[in-house]
Formats: C-alpha cells, structure tokens, sequence
C-alpha cells in the first residue's frame, strides 16, 4: 500500500491553518500508517509526536455509549425503559411549543424520556442554554457535578418531544448520568475499571495531570482573511479540581491510546482473537444500525455527513452516493469540536484515528477528503 497521497494531503492542511496533525491507519489491526505534521504550540514551535495529547471532545460520546451498552448487556436496563424509572428527576417533563406567531407555550410531555432517545440525540436536550443550567453554572461558577448538572436540566423544558427529533446536544452527559447511576461509581472510575485499564490506554482521561501540561496540544480559531491564529482557551475541565466529567466530550487522549479503543470494536466485529472485546459482536452491530426515521434522518443534516444514519452514538454510512464516499456501507464513527476523528470499516478490516486542533475545526473540508484519499490508497 502506498500511502504517499495521504502525506501530501496532510501537508497541505497547513494552507488551510490547522497547526499540527496525528494519523494512524490500520489495516487487519497493525498500524500501516503514520504521519504527523506542524506543532503542538504556535508559540513554542514544539513539533506534534507520538505521545502529544489532544482535548478528543465529541469523540467522548463513543466511549460513553459503549460504556452505557455494557450495562445493557448485563440486564440492568432496555433501551425502551423510561430514563425516569432511573433517575426521577425526569419524571413529569415539560416541552416547549413555538407557535407560527414566536410565542412559547410550555406543555406536559406525551411520552417520556427513554433511555434510547439519550443514544440518538432524540431526547428533546439540546446545546442551547437553559434557565436552570445557566443559573448552576453561576452559582458553581462553571463546576459543578455530572449529578447536579442533571438534576438542573431535568427542571427546564425540553426543546421538542423526546424520540421525535434529532437535535445534537448534551444527550451522552446525561447518559454518563446514568452510567454512574446503574454502576454506582463516578464516570471516570466506570471508564477506568471497564475501558481503559482492560485495553491499556493509559493516556486517557478527564483532567491533564501536572506532568503531562507540556504533552497537551493548544487549540486555535484561524481567519482566513488574516490568516492570523488566536488561541483558544481551554476548558476547565483541565484544571485538576474541575468536577464534570463530560460523557459528551471531557476526554484527553492521544491517537495511539484512541485506536486501542477503535481497534478493539473493530477487532470484535470480526471476531479476531487477540483484543480484549468491550461488547459482544450483537451489541456492535446495533450500536452501529441506523436508529433514525425519516423524520429524524431529515433532522441530521450536516452537509458532510450526506450519506450517514445515525446509531447508538456514532455516525453510520447508509448510503454511498448520498455521501459521495468510497467507504464502506456500516462503516461508523463520530469526531470532535477541534477536528478529532475516528473511522471503523469493518468490511475492509480498517480503521484512523486523525487529530488535529483548531476550532471551528474545518471537518466539512478535511474528514470526507482525508476518507477518500485514505480509501484510494488500500
């Protein structure tokens, strides 16, 4: 295989101001590709390396669900259960209604919350801010539990009714929620104990540990009249004293701990001996089975996202010429607010790991071209 165009490709992101690069490509589960570019700071002109740690955001969301799905698997819940019969706060729920003339009329929701609805983004929370969460984060000034940040947004009025749209949002923090309800442990401790100690991913985590500060990527906006970077400043999350843990997108890794992960599901799909698996092959292949109707599928729009379904938290390929994709159709994924990305094709035994750091992170141009220019290449 050679994969000198894709080194050409990445090379050229420079022009369009993404400051440093980490590709992985793997084929039957050995790396056959690697290449890094730019630098992990503007300032100190530090070159990306192997163990330069990248804010994953959304790519969170993955690993989040799997973890939930391991629940699942053990009886502790059905994707159909009322999340009320779990967390009570979500009994009684409220839902917004916008009538023709912009009024907002504020009504008892028709059915409830169900667990599912947390895996498909159906679930009527959103990004958008609400009174309740707002006034948390100016009494915890910004930190603040997963429990509380729960319990706040259970008391405002969903956006829509749950399981009748797809709205992104903060759907996965809730169902981090849930996973330390069923477990009865902290996310980070349930991560820990069923994800990242079994696959030895040691550089994954919530907070940025005093002596990794040097290894953490600083994340840029870039305008494009100016051609001028500005950095951006990181959440809090990496201070060691932050509380959320963001089932959503709190995770710092680096590509090698990453693919650990995305080669293991791989791995498991194709029943290969050798990986420790997080779920059973079943499980996969519903996590990874378009979920959405066509009124949901009509919802999730992304421009380059044209040819996916959506599943249990990641994107899934349902139609090759939609997408304009020389992938494979069940190939899934999902990707992060700075330009992370994960692809997972088991039909050609493939699977990246790609990260970068700039915010807007330029996805609708880089992710479709970078899977199309790795697809020539295999």
């Amino acid at each position: 295989m050679d994969f000198s165009k894709v080194t050409t490709f990445l090379e050229s992101l420079k022009n369009a101001g993404i400051p440093g690069t980490d590709l992985a490509i793997f084929v039957k589960g050995k790396e056959v590709y690697r290449h890094r570019t730019g630098v992990v700071d503007l300032e100190s002109k530090k070159p990306v390396t192997a163990d330069t740690l990248f804010p994953i955001y959304s790519m969170t969301k993955i690993i989040t669900c799997v973890s939930a799905l391991q629940l699942y698997e053990q009886g502790l819940f059905v994707l159909g259960d009322p999340l009320h019969e779990y967390m009570p706060e979500f009994m009684n729920m409220e839902v917004r209604h916008v009538r023709d003339n912009g009024d907002v009329q504020v009504l008892p929701v028709v059915n409830p919350i169900r667990v599912v609805d947390l895996f498909t983004m159906s679930s009527g929370v959103t990004y958008n801010a609400t009174p309740n969460m707002e006034a948390l984060g100016k009494k915890k000034k910004g930190n603040y539990t997963l429990k509380e940040a729960a319990e706040a947004l259970a008391k405002d009025p969903l956006y829509f009714e749950p399981g009748t749209h797809w709205h992104y949002g903060v759907s996965h923090d809730v169902l981090g929620r849930f996973i330390e309800v069923l477990s009865g442990k902290k996310l980070s401790e349930y991560f820990e104990q069923n994800i990242f100690s079994p696959l030895g991913m040691t550089d994954t985590s919530f907070k940025l540990m005093k002596k990794n500060e040097q290894r953490i990527v600083s994340c840029y906006s870039y305008d494009e009249k100016t051609k001028k970077h500005t950095k951006v400043d990181q959440p809090l999350r990496f201070d060691p004293d932050f509380k959320y843990e963001s089932g959503g997108g709190g995770l710092i890794s680096t590509v090698d701990d990453y693919a650990k992960f995305t080669n293991s599901l791989c791995a498991t799909l194709l029943d290969r001996s050798g990986s420790h698996s997080l779920l059973s092959k079943a499980t996969l292949e519903l996590m990874r089975t378009n979920h959405l109707d066509d009124v949901r599928m009509n919802d999730y729009i992304w421009p380059h996202h044209s040819g996916y379904g959506y599943g249990l938290g990641v994107r899934t390929m349902v139609d090759k010429a939609a997408g304009g994709s020389s992938s494979s159709i069940g190939e899934f994924g999902w990707s992060g607010m700075a330009g992370t990305y994960v692809l997972i094709d088991p039909a050609v035994d493939l699977t990246y790991v790609y990260a970068q750091q700039l915010i807007p992170s330029k996805e609708e141009y880089v992710a479709p071209r970078l899977r199309n220019v790795i697809y020539s290449c295999i």
